[in-house]
């Protein structure tokens, strides 16, 4: 499917038939919103995908648990402002007590309850408020409800982040939308990061994980803020099949239809995400071209982009492409360092045979300028990579410097 074909609309989570939500305060944070509720008004289809972390917050371990029962979901709670990671017993018993007052509210079977919780480590939730919340959301939940649902889920996220498309497939038109959460502990493998994605299409369960394994692959593990890894990274996808198109399954035109929208709503959200990298100035897209596979690609590519040296150097707008090729060197990858060609937003500054053309004022002029390419061809394949990430500022160590506070 051409993306031509895919039409952006409003509504996030609940652009989709079937879907409502909404989002509150109360009492997790100082101030702003910090619960959230999205629901199904039939269960769903889910498939979900997890931090790769050793250390993994309760909710994450209540959620695999419960996707083992039953692969159908009709609500998630989600809270922002205390993570519930190395909270042992006590942070489980949470996390089971959010999922019971949510499916008790809802009037929802227990397995079909996820719940997911974003914020500091190592805090006990204030599961009173949690509860009165809960209670309080559940009886506020609309389809116009997805801006505050996509507020609550944020932590230091200057913006809230959504997005929903719609194609058609067959003779139905399918809908999907979703929101994110993240800004800082962004890293490859997903993140501090928090996806919740809707639609309405039918689709079988394997084609569902298959479709969501790709898409991530392609959109959430592309992307670095910092280079950490967060406890309680996750995506999930509800779909409920309301659309009522034909079931989608694997290696068919409407899977590949379906994989391509999916695809492009997380590209959307990834790309929000680290344009809102905490203390972020400049957007910064790595394209490595040229490799022997995009496996390889997207090593040299996330090497680069992990780099604090590469990222500090376009913070100040200093062309240092040898930063740029000595990460690509320490990258893993098989590659000579005699075929590599380098520019930025378009201007060489590096060409094989180690000829260096670097006009210093040209290259700061490109690398002064919000959005910044940089393009590596290895000159050895005919593959290639994206990835996605930001400079790294001053503004980023203050944040971080005092985040508990």
């Amino acid at each position: 499917m051409e993306l031509e074909t895919i039409q952006e609309c409003d509504g996030g989570v609940t652009a989709a038939q079937g879907f409502v939500a909404g989002g509150l305060y109360c009492g997790i944070r100082k101030a702003k919103k910090d619960i959230a509720l999205v629901r199904s008004t039939k269960p769903a289809r889910t498939a979900g995908v997890f931090t790769l972390n050793k250390v993994v917050a309760a909710p994450l371990l209540v959620d695999k648990l419960q996707l083992q029962k039953s692969n159908l979901c009709s609500a998630i709670v989600v809270n922002s402002g205390n993570a519930n990671a190395c909270t042992g017993e006590q942070g489980m018993k949470d996390a089971w007590t959010m999922v019971d007052m949510t499916a008790n509210a809802l009037h929802l079977p227990r397995e079909q309850v996820l719940v997911s919780s974003t914020g500091v480590i190592g805090q006990y939730l204030p599961i009173e408020k949690v509860i009165e919340g809960i209670r309080e959301l559940s009886t506020k939940l609309s389809i116009d409800g997805n801006k505050d649902a996509a507020e609550a889920i944020m932590t230091t996220d200057l913006f809230s982040k959504e997005c929903a498309v719609r194609f058609k497939s067959g003779s139905s038109v399918i809908t999907v939308g979703g929101m994110a959460k993240g800004s800082g502990m962004i890293a490859p493998n997903m993140a501090t990061m928090l996806a919740f994605v809707t639609t309405d299409a039918a689709i079988a369960p394997s084609a569902l994980q298959a479709a969501l394994n790709a898409a991530n692959s392609h959109s959430f593990n592309c992307i670095s803020v910092d280079g950490d890894m967060s406890t309680n990274d996750m995506v999930l996808v509800l779909a409920n099949g309301l659309a009522k198109n034909e079931e989608i399954r694997q290696n068919t035109l409407a899977f590949q239809q379906f994989l391509t929208a999916l695809e492009y709503v997380l590209i959307k959200l990834a790309k929000m995400i680290v344009r809102d990298g905490e203390g972020a100035t400049k957007f910064v897209e790595i394209i490595v071209q040229g490799a022997r596979s995009e496996e390889e690609a997207m090593q040299a590519a996330r090497s680069v982009a992990n780099s604090n040296l590469v990222k500090t150097a376009l913070h100040g707008a200093d062309a240092n492409w040898g930063r740029i090729l000595a990460a690509v060197g320490y990258s893993g990858i098989e590659f000579n360092p005699a075929n590599v060609s380098i520019s930025f937003n378009g201007l060489p500054v590096f060409k094989p045979n180690y000829e260096i053309v670097l006009d210093e004022e040209k290259a700061k002029e490109a690398l002064s300028q919000e959005n910044i390419t940089v393009l590596i061809n290895l000159n050895q394949g005919s593959a290639e990579a994206h990835f996605w990430t930001c400079d790294l500022t001053k503004e980023y160590v203050n944040i971080n410097a005092s985040y508990r506070s």
